[in-house]
């Protein structure tokens, strides 16, 4: 997938900017017909998909949106006034205005006092609330074994003979000490333990209700690190995560002078990290966003720019600007898993000797900033509310897959594709289960490292 390293041409992002998305199509046709670069060929045959893509995650129309923000109280002239000062998520199609598909959810972020009440989400925060405050109150981390499931179903017909799937499993990487099993509905093959995308591969007809599933359980435990910053030093063994990673992880004028600014003076590769952490858990709201695979640019820099982002942009921002800092940082993602329910979400590591790789959490920390000894716990540490199934980011699935995924850098919620075509979301419905959440038992000191 490195052709989306190559950014598109002036002339289709002047279109694209004006909402003249079919006049922008008509100019990729024109330049396919040229002798081109590989690169930018590839790009180029991208395109019409991303836009695709870009336009089905903006659903709503001017009234629909009027509808949806007055329905939680919001006037027209507040509308107006919010248009205007770039409060609400939209592009332009046509002349027309289309509103992002989670726009509302957005705006309640940004304006809590809209916010409607979620008695399952205030469940759950209370339930990882309630365990962080019991380990920073000094009780022992511990193991669970957790099971549970996905399922991925296809939603209509598909031409071709083959529909072919990816489901994620879990990972055995720290915090993730084993996996005790794996069972599929049917034949499948389970990608090397190894693998950056730890997934099992089915086969099936390309028939509307179609579905794969697999289940699986696994043992894990909590992080607690008690870090000296007196014993940090200076290290050269990771450095092969001081790199850039184009086009999302790079080391752009702007996140060079950020991330310096910062850091300012500090040596500590320690303090450097947390000065990082502290800035973006403080400043980098947390926001929805379009799937990744629509945006052109770094999703790093859209987070430091706009200064918001979901767990992803957040994981990354922190990753680029660590590295910025000659610190070696890397992904991780998989699912938030409770007892109740389980979600994707994403995190990052950090190394620092004699430590080694130390967990940061920037969007549970984010969101934990009116409690200085919450936000600081995921600096560091982690709940057990983990299934690791991505150790990388932007890396090759096993077996490779033909067509540009949904998800191109990462794989929460399974991938589909015929012979011809990948199968966007719009095209399959997905359903995790959580079967069982155990506890084992204490761990002992300096046994999780």
């Amino acid at each position: 997938m490195e052709f989306l390293n190559a950014p598109l041409p002036q002339s289709i992002l002047k279109q694209e900017g004006n909402g003249n998305f079919a006049e922008a199509l008509q100019i990729v046709n024109s330049l396919l017909k040229k002798d081109l670069p590989v690169m930018l060929k590839r790009r180029l045959e991208y395109e019409p998909e991303r836009v695709r893509r870009l336009i089905e995650d903006h659903p709503y129309n001017e009234e629909e949106a009027k509808e949806k923000l007055s329905s939680i109280g919001v006037s027209e002239n507040e509308f107006e006034n919010l248009l205007k000062t770039g409060d609400v998520d939209y592009i332009i199609v046509k002349g027309k205005r289309k509103f992002e598909r989670r726009f509302l959810e957005n705006f309640a972020f940004k304006f809590p006092k809209y916010k409607k009440h979620d008695d399952e989400r205030e469940e759950i925060t209370n339930l990882v609330n309630e365990r962080v405050d019991k380990l920073l109150n000094g009780d022992k981390p511990k193991r669970y074994k957790v099971g549970a499931e996905i399922a991925v179903t296809l939603t209509k017909d598909r031409k071709g003979e083959k529909l072919r799937c990816w489901l994620p499993i879990p990972k055995v990487e720290n915090p993730l000490e084993s996996l005790d099993f794996v069972k599929c509905e049917g034949e499948c093959r389970i990608s090397p333990e190894n693998s950056p995308n730890r997934t099992v591969y089915m086969e099936g007809s390309p028939k509307s209700g179609t579905t794969f599933k697999v289940k699986f359980e696994y043992v894990l435990h909590e992080q607690i690190n008690h870090v000296d910053p007196d014993k940090v030093k200076e290290s050269h063994k990771q450095d092969e995560f001081l790199e850039e990673k184009p086009p999302h992880i790079i080391f752009s004028k702007y996140l060079v002078s950020l991330t310096k600014e910062i850091v300012g003076n500090e040596k500590n590769p320690y303090l450097k990290a947390k000065s990082i952490y502290d800035w973006m858990t403080r400043n980098i709201a947390y926001s929805y966003m379009n799937p990744y695979s629509i945006y052109d640019g770094s999703l790093a820099e859209f987070a430091a720019v706009n200064l918001r982002g979901d767990c992803g942009l957040k994981a990354l921002l922190f990753i680029a600007m660590c590295r910025i800092a000659n610190i070696p940082a890397k992904w991780q993602s998989g699912w938030f898993i409770s007892q109740k329910v389980a979600s994707p979400h994403d995190w990052a590591y950090f190394y620092v000797e004699p430590y080694g790789w130390l967990p940061a959490d920037l969007s549970f920390g984010g969101a934990r900033k009116n409690n200085e000894e919450r936000r600081r716990f995921y600096f560091g540490n982690m709940d057990a509310f983990r299934m690791v199934a991505n150790s990388e980011f932007m890396a090759p699935f096993y077996p490779s897959k033909k067509h540009v995924r949904s998800d191109p850098y990462d794989n929460q919620v399974g991938e589909l594709e015929t012979e011809s075509q990948n199968i966007y979301y719009d095209g399959f419905s997905h359903e995790i289960k959580v079967s069982k959440f155990e506890e084992l038992g204490n761990i002992g000191e300096g046994e999780w490292n």
